[in-house]
């Protein structure tokens, strides 16, 4: 393909030679580098300090809470367990179990946050709560750590009206349409802290507090370099059990099998906790926990679901 022209044009020869070749690209060049540079400018600006991501960075999330910022420490990370790379010098960074995003909310949403929020959010703070004031009497505690967009977490604590929920959620999309539950169906034996679950449980819940934890369909990492990003881990699990009264239990429920296996080998490792169906390691669904759509819809395509039960040895 030849890059001259077939008939005279100003500036440009019609047979170059080696020295008419090289004024020629230097012309093309003259042309099109302006181009190119308001390009690269163009997705520097969009991409944030130089486009070294090479994605749209979100904005920051302002903090929902009184307390700091949600910028997450390791899931009480165990010697045993990988830690992401720091710089010489500097202490090695936390790895995190979640990823914030920045997600779209609903009106109804946000209108349920600056409504019902300042009722049902519990402000983040580096001591223990007192669930009797909380919730105005003395009930069983349950933690559930993860809920989502929260309608399994307002069905159970609707159908369990003497037991007291905390719901534990870190995205505020999740936070806002469960306190349009709580609205909607008037549930009062419900909380919400939106706050890291691992700075939760460690400086807002006393020890052996808790009648049970639930842990439902977490984030798999189905990466192998990224299983060390798995909330169920041995340190947090410890954490877990030590939070729990005698008796009390950790369910644990995912649909990825290898995920499963990990749960059911660190939640058997922990001398502190006892599997309550020690025949086949996973436990039937228990009746309180529904069917969420997506995975009576995995159901439906032949796709498995895992559930883990464990409980508090006296």
């Amino acid at each position: 393909m030849k890059l001259y022209a077939s008939h005279p044009q100003p500036g440009f020869p019609v047979n170059p030679g080696d020295a008419d070749r090289t004024r020629f690209k230097s012309r093309i060049s003259d042309v099109f580098s302006p181009i190119w540079l308001c390009h690269r400018a163009t997705r520097a600006g969009f991409e944030g300090d130089g486009g070294a991501s090479g994605k749209i960075q979100p904005p920051p999330l302002p903090p929902l809470t009184d307390g700091p910022a949600m910028t997450s420490t390791t899931p009480a990370t165990p010697p045993d367990t990988p830690e992401a790379s720091a710089a010489p010098g500097h202490p090695p960074r936390a790895i995190r179990s979640f990823v914030l995003r920045a997600g779209r909310m609903g009106t109804g949403q946000i209108r349920a946050l600056e409504t019902l929020g300042p009722r049902f959010v519990v402000p983040y703070a580096a001591e223990a709560m007192d669930t009797s004031t909380l919730f105005g009497r003395d009930a069983p505690v349950v933690l559930e750590i993860g809920f989502g967009m929260g309608d399994a977490t307002a069905a159970i604590a609707l159908a369990q009206p003497g037991t007291d929920f905390i719901g534990v959620e870190v995205h505020p999309p999740g936070v806002g349409a469960l306190l349009k539950h709580i609205g909607e169906k008037e549930i009062t034996n419900l909380r919400l802290v939106r706050h890291d679950a691992v700075q939760v449980l460690e400086h807002m819940v006393r020890p052996a507090s808790l009648a049970g934890v639930h842990v439902f369909f977490p984030d798999p990492w189905h990466k192998k370099k990224h299983n060390k990003r798995r909330l169920i881990q041995p340190g947090f699990v410890a954490l877990l059990a030590s939070r729990l009264a005698p008796g009390g239990y950790l369910h644990c429920a995912t649909d990825w099998q290898p995920y499963a296996e990990q749960m059911l080998e660190v939640l058997s490792a922990d001398p502190s906790l006892r599997n309550t169906a020690p025949e086949t390691g996973y436990a039937p669904r228990p009746a309180y926990r529904p069917l969420t759509k997506f995975e009576n819809r995995g159901l439906k395509l032949g796709h498995g679901v895992w559930d883990l039960v464990f409980e508090r040895k006296a």
